[in-house]
């Protein structure tokens, strides 16, 4: 079965603030069965636009990876993201 991925592409407007988010949402990302692959770090975008963070997180399945994104606990903690961040979201299935 293939994997899913939570990619998120994300420029942070209060630093501070966001910490919070970062602190809440990892273990409830943890506990749904995500893998951290890729959370911030030098990146550079050769080509297009795109946000200054760049997330991943590996699940399972593309259906898990939905299902984390969905979940009332994550969508709880994800307020703050978006008060704190501009971000783009992308879910996919892997091979």
């Amino acid at each position: 079965m293939p994997k899913g991925y939570l990619i998120g592409h994300i420029t942070v407007n209060d630093p501070e603030a966001y910490k919070e988010y970062v602190e809440k949402d990892t273990p409830i990302l943890l506990g749904l069965g995500g893998k951290f692959i890729v959370r911030g770090g030098a990146s550079e975008t050769p080509e297009g636009e795109t946000q200054e963070r760049h997330v991943v997180i590996e699940f399972p399945s593309y259906e898990a990876a939905r299902a984390a994104y969905n979940d009332p606990a994550y969508q709880e903690v994800a307020e703050i993201r978006r008060r704190t961040a501009d971000s783009v979201i992308v879910l996919v299935e892997g091979t």
